[in-house]
């Protein structure tokens, strides 16, 4: 048995600065954190001539059988294509979990990359750096699946912890925060996540971003060059401890996310967030790529149970986190030293470029 996990994120700022339609031009900068709640592959040797892939969030199963084309199309398609980049088609079954539900803007798919990039590296022998997994889980994300997403999520679920992640065409550059251990810890009482039930597809509100970006809309991109400095500012709030003042930031940013694509919000979003700012919210956006998943809101603590009373009235349901450090990681290994699989563990090598 082989059990790896990573965990999903908040990003705190600079969401969409990621996407390289904008950062090859402009360079981009994000802030995230990410918290301690995860996914999980579990890999175990099986005596049959197949892979078999079982998850439960899809509650779908896929078998692959030996010789036969690995498609990474269609259902668990982003397994399927880590199964074929490292040539492994028998012996194997591997069951994947997550602790919050899929497609709800923390990040979930890239950390479930990030687990598989993991796991699967350790099955066939391979060490890999932090840089090195989240390298591999974008590449198979944006080049071989061809995902309209950014970078941040591999990187804030491979690295862990709070960090400020910044990109450019030829680097991507993991900077933690270094904040003293009280203002952390501030900061961490001080956000909230609300589950709002909504469903929503990211792929289609990023599409539109990164259309926009490449034709070089002017609205847009100015959206996105103000998000890029308030994530800047961000850093120097949070490093100085000034939270209050990051926490009237995140409403700006808000703000000018809400002018990058249309669905980002919607009438009963917005409803949720003018409750939450009425009742003593500073800030906060909906996580991720807009449109539905959780809301995120910094709000000191004398206003938080006034805030949680209201939106949970109106049907949101509050999701306890804390801040974690420890980013991907392999909880067991008890495979067999002698193991052999795939085309990476025979030649020895493997793609981890993005």
């Amino acid at each position: 048995m082989l059990i790896a996990r990573a965990p999903v994120r908040i990003s705190l700022a600079g969401g969409g600065t990621d996407l390289p339609a904008y950062f090859h031009k402009h360079g981009g900068l994000v802030v995230s954190t990410s918290i301690d709640r995860y996914f999980y592959a579990f890999v175990r040797l099986s005596s049959h001539e197949s892979v078999q892939i079982t998850s439960s969030d899809y509650r779908m199963m896929f078998r692959q059988r030996r010789g036969e084309p690995i498609l990474w199309d269609g259902d668990l398609a982003l397994p399927r294509a880590f199964l074929d980049h490292f040539g492994i088609d028998a012996g194997l079954s591997i069951f994947l979990a997550s602790e919050v539900p899929p497609g709800t803007g923390l990040g979930s798919s890239s950390a479930a990359a990030v687990t598989l990039a993991k796991a699967l590296s350790a099955l066939v022998g391979m060490s890999q750096t932090r840089a090195q997994l989240a390298q591999l889980a974008s590449h198979i994300e944006i080049e071989k699946l061809g995902f309209p997403i950014g970078y941040q999520d591999q990187y804030a679920a491979a690295f862990g912890g709070l960090n400020a992640i910044s990109f450019a065409r030829d680097a991507i550059v993991v900077e933690p925060l270094g904040l003293p251990p009280a203002v952390e810890q501030t900061l961490e009482r001080r956000l909230m996540l609300f589950f709002t039930g909504l469903s929503r597809n990211s792929a289609v509100i990023l599409r539109e971003q990164r259309a926009a970006s490449e034709r070089r809309e002017q609205a847009v991109i100015a959206s996105l060059h103000r998000i890029r400095e308030i994530a800047a500012q961000t850093v120097t709030l949070l490093r100085s401890g000034d939270l209050d003042g990051y926490g009237s930031l995140l409403d700006e940013s808000w703000q000018a996310k809400k002018r990058l694509a249309q669905g980002v919000s919607n009438p009963r979003i917005d409803e949720w967030y003018a409750l939450a700012r009425s009742n003593g919210a500073a800030g906060g956006k909906i996580a991720g790529a807009g449109g539905g998943g959780f809301l995120l809101l910094y709000c000191q603590e004398a206003f938080q149970a006034a805030v949680t009373a209201d939106l949970e009235r109106d049907g949101l349901v509050r999701m306890d986190f804390a801040f974690e450090r420890g980013g991907a990681m392999l909880l067991l290994d008890a495979m067999p030293h002698t193991r052999s699989f795939g085309r990476v563990a025979a030649s020895g090598v493997g793609s981890t470029s993005a």
